[in-house]
């Protein structure tokens, strides 16, 4: 089976690690994901004293260019998590 993406770049940081901009080739083609294209499976909340409990979870794409193909969407998926630390929705808490 022929890989057909490449996780070429992201450059979201803490604490703002979804909104970066991400780069994957896929077959040969650097394809640009909009802006905060990334969505957290993390979460935050408070406690009743309003201590904030953050956890991390997988990165879901949320946007992606309007010509990717379908069928790769959950390969890229795949890629993003093995190439980006895991987020967790509250870092910029």
């Amino acid at each position: 089976m022929v890989n057909r993406l490449e996780f070429i770049s992201y450059d979201g940081k803490y604490p703002n690690l979804c909104g970066g901009t991400l780069i994957i080739k896929v077959d040969g083609n650097e394809m640009v994901f909009p802006s905060y294209c990334l969505s957290s499976g993390g979460n935050v909340s408070f406690d009743d004293d309003w201590n904030e409990e953050v956890t991390q979870g997988e990165w879901t794409i949320s946007d992606f260019p309007k010509d990717f193909p379908k069928e790769l969407v959950s390969e890229a998926n795949d890629l993003v998590n093995e190439n980006i630390e895991q987020g967790c929705c509250g870092g910029c808490v």
